[in-house]
């Protein structure tokens, strides 16, 4: 169990760094005692699909991987946007991994006890948008029993539903697991909430991490839709108001927030989608801090960070971070960007 090993998590390292660019590391679990009574803490609720199905492509009869990568839009439980690989598994580097074969609108894929029928092809020999031949319940019931989460080569033990589903997790939705959540756990809630800091949700499809080709890559993050409940959009308006802080646990809920954010800073509570990337010299108007994993430049994660920090601050964060030995990856260590209120005020940073 890697998500729910206690060890592991209270041995988890948190860098601080504050808007001055001083930094100083504490342990994770010291979360509870950060941020200032009236601060909003937002967190994505996302459970995460097990979105890896191994099977055969009918028409060669040749082993094949599919990883559902996004949802079309709106989001359809039998249609998605999936990534397809050739034979092998997780424990193979994903950029080694090899082509499927080759692969035509029409074609069907045995994905256990799924059906599938591939629409179209998308620009690219691996991305794909594909149909399962069954209603909802048969496919969440079929992913239930096939399914398995995505993962890479770094965790080569295989990974259990639970591994990756965080202490909020409500809704499958996500593709991949809204991993800056693991710092959280039920204490740190009930501590924030003892020192009225206030807490919030919404859902957003997380998407995958890597494709394991650059120029796909480089399309990251695909589409994400997301839904922001009123509650949720209610408590950002009155923190605005009070000229408190709002705080993202993690990209995926910066990428929902900014993508529903009214001028003001205030949302617009709802369903919507999440397009292109946030990065240098992207406007926030709702997000004034982030807490995030380890990210390495040239990931989109990374890329999202330089519309919270400039270059230089990102390189020293980066260097700290090497010498600190922190772990990267879903259940590595975190990076607490603890910024000033510059969106609350409804200034942009550029």
């Amino acid at each position: 169990m890697i998500a729910d090993d206690q060890s592991d998590r209270h041995s988890a390292k948190l860098l601080v760094i504050e808007a001055d660019g001083t930094m100083r590391d504490m342990p994770r679990s010291k979360l509870a005692a950060l941020f200032n009574p009236g601060d909003l803490v937002v967190a994505n609720d996302a459970a995460t699909l097990p979105a890896s199905l191994h099977g055969t492509h009918a028409p060669s009869g040749k082993a094949i991987e599919v990883r559902l990568a996004g949802w079309l839009s709106p989001p359809d439980p039998t249609r998605f946007v999936a990534i397809a690989f050739g034979s092998g598994d997780h424990r193979a580097r994903t950029e080694d991994r090899p082509a499927p074969p080759p692969l035509s609108p029409g074609d069907q894929l045995r994905l256990g006890p799924l059906e599938v029928v591939i629409e179209r092809l998308l620009d690219h020999p691996r991305l794909l948008e594909l149909r399962f031949l069954s209603n909802q319940a048969a496919v969440f019931a079929g992913l239930a029993q096939h399914g398995r989460p995505i993962q890479y080569a770094h965790v080569p033990e295989p990974l259990a539903l639970w591994d990756v589903w965080t202490k909020i997790a409500v809704r499958p939705f996500a593709f991949e697991a809204p991993s800056a959540g693991f710092a959280l756990d039920w204490r740190t809630l009930q501590a924030w909430r003892r020192r009225n800091i206030g807490f919030a949700s919404l859902t957003h499809a997380a998407g995958i991490s890597s494709t394991g080709d650059p120029a796909l890559d480089s399309r990251l993050p695909f589409d994400e839709p997301y839904s922001i409940p009123e509650r949720t959009a209610e408590q950002i308006a009155r923190a605005k108001l009070q000229g408190r802080r709002t705080i993202a646990i993690g990209t995926s809920v910066v990428r929902a927030l900014e993508a529903a954010a009214r001028p003001d800073g205030t949302v617009r509570a709802g369903n919507g989608v999440a397009t292109g990337r946030i990065a240098q010299g992207t406007p926030l108007r709702v997000v004034d801090t982030i807490l995030t994993g380890v990210h390495q430049p040239g990931e989109s994660h990374f890329e999202l960070l330089r519309a919270f920090a400039d270059d230089a601050l990102l390189a020293k964060a980066s260097a700290v971070l090497t010498v600190g030995r922190y772990r990267t990856h879903e259940f590595g260590d975190s990076v607490l960007y603890n910024l000033s209120t510059a969106a609350a005020a409804g200034s942009d940073r550029t």
